[in-house]
């Protein structure tokens, strides 16, 4: 997503004590209830997304995405609560308009699967949803990052590769050859969103979905679709992989992760939305504990240890977008998911 200008009001945490999730291994219902179950501290609301095209309005909701991810999920592995629900449940606006609803699991292949829902006042919407590999799998981490309003929506979706697919064919080959029809499928419907910067696109996929649109029914439905089809492909993915024993190649996917990890809890764009939502210092510990959990975990490098070019004299991290300042106005890849874009530099 690029910047949101957006201002929120500021929010309360609402009790979770109470919230079955919290008791990690007990029965987890067969209807998936812990959406409905955590409505009981976050009243879930429709919110009315306006049409461009018409000045009519239809519900639209990213609970339905969640509901389905996790539904779908369920029928591939045993969804096993995480340790972070406890914490991580429900948070309410102040205005009584704006919410967010966390959810956190875990599986024996699936380090954290976690989701981020936000549901605001004039159609606000934000879903942020991630699928983290254990490290004995070197799987692409699966990624949705949609940002709604009333008339428009900033949208990525993606496999994003594990490991650098500019570099190494053997792991873009592994993953992406069979997944490249279904990339061409929805880059058609949903067609690349402008300018995304060189070192950005070093952590995406030739499957990845970029694009931005004027909110509508029929968009929103290709945007679901898409992402039915991009978690069941993951889903499918996950079923074939099987775990490595090769300690340095586990070494060797934990850094990859903990490295993506470090760049998407510094530089990611989205953060503007819910410091604004939160404020910074609990903007900060959701970012690093939840939507990036294992930055502080999985390895002990610093961001300019991975990204020394962003390393300022005095230590800190440059706050530009783009050290290099090159930025790919359409798509890089043709149709056979090759890289067209020269080079990154």
């Amino acid at each position: 997503m690029e910047s949101c200008p957006y201002n929120f009001p500021s929010l309360r945490i609402i009790s979770t004590l109470k919230n079955p999730l919290l008791q990690r291994r007990n029965k987890i219902t067969s209807n998936f209830s812990t959406l409905t179950r955590s409505a009981r501290c976050c009243s879930i609301t429709s919110t009315a997304a306006e049409l461009s095209t018409a000045e009519e309005t239809t519900a639209f909701s990213y609970n339905k995405f969640v509901r389905f991810a996790l539904e779908e999920t369920r029928k591939h592995t045993q969804l096993i609560p995480s340790p972070l629900q406890d914490k991580y449940s429900c948070l309410a606006a102040m205005d009584g308009k704006t919410e967010l609803q966390m959810h956190s699991f875990e599986t024996p292949k699936i380090r954290l699967l976690r989701s981020l829902s936000v549901e605001g006042s004039d159609g606000m919407q934000v879903l942020d949803f991630a699928i983290f590999p254990r490290a004995e799998f070197d799987l692409p981490i699966f990624c949705a990052n949609f940002f709604t309003t009333a008339v428009m929506n900033i949208i990525v979706l993606d496999l994003n590769p594990l490991h650098d697919v500019m570099i190494q064919q053997d792991y873009k080959e592994k993953y992406y050859k069979q997944l490249i029809r279904l990339g061409i499928k929805y880059a058609e419907l949903l067609p690349w969103g402008g300018k995304l910067t060189s070192e950005s696109i070093k952590f995406f996929s030739p499957i990845v979905i970029w694009t931005k649109f004027p909110s509508s029914e029929q968009k929103h439905e290709i945007l679901y679709s898409a992402f039915m089809d991009y978690l069941k492909s993951w889903l499918k993915l996950m079923d074939e992989a099987s775990a490595e024993t090769d300690v340095s190649r586990i070494t060797l996917n934990l850094e990859s992760q903990h490295k993506y990890l470090t760049w998407r809890a510094e530089k990611d764009p989205g953060h503007q939305v819910l410091r604004r939502l939160v404020g910074e210092t609990r903007a900060k510990e959701i970012i690093k504990s939840f939507l990036f959990n294992g930055v502080d975990e999985l390895g002990t490098k610093t961001f300019t240890d991975y990204f020394q070019e962003y390393k300022c004299d005095d230590g800190t991290v440059n706050q530009k977008r783009s050290m290099i300042g090159k930025s790919f106005e359409s798509r890089p890849w043709n149709t056979r998911g090759e890289f067209i874009g020269n080079n990154l530099r």
